[in-house]
């Protein structure tokens, strides 16, 4: 199983940036889809999540700026960042719950994807 993340960028703040993240490989299903990310000199933090069935998760932080999807068929997710702040810049990995097999589960990574919000 592998994730493939892409859509960061260089944005203004205020501006927007949408992120997705493609599950491929041995998969029988997928349970919570996250996203996480990590600034310099701090811990890796999650940002938002949507499990199988539709809930959803936000860091506070992000909350009314930041929305997550995720697209079964396509074994993807996504992140729409709106309204994006300096503090908003890191390095974003999106994170699965996979199902390998009827008796293989385990948490993937995606290779991490970077955004930078600066004038």
């Amino acid at each position: 199983v592998q994730l493939q993340a892409c859509g960061g960028g260089l944005v203004q703040p205020g501006g927007s940036l949408s992120l997705s993240c493609a599950a491929s490989g041995s998969i029988v299903s997928i349970n919570v889809m996250g996203w996480y990310r990590q600034a310099p000199g701090k811990q890796r933090e999650l940002v938002a999540s949507i499990t199988s069935g539709g809930s959803i998760y936000y860091a506070d932080s992000v909350k009314g700026r930041f929305a997550i999807s995720r697209d079964n068929a396509r074994k993807s997710a996504y992140l729409k960042m709106d309204r994006l702040e300096s503090e908003d810049t890191a390095i974003y990995y999106c994170n699965m719950d996979i199902m390998s097999t009827l008796w293989s589960r385990g948490q993937y990574w995606g290779q991490g994807t970077k955004v930078t919000v600066s004038s």
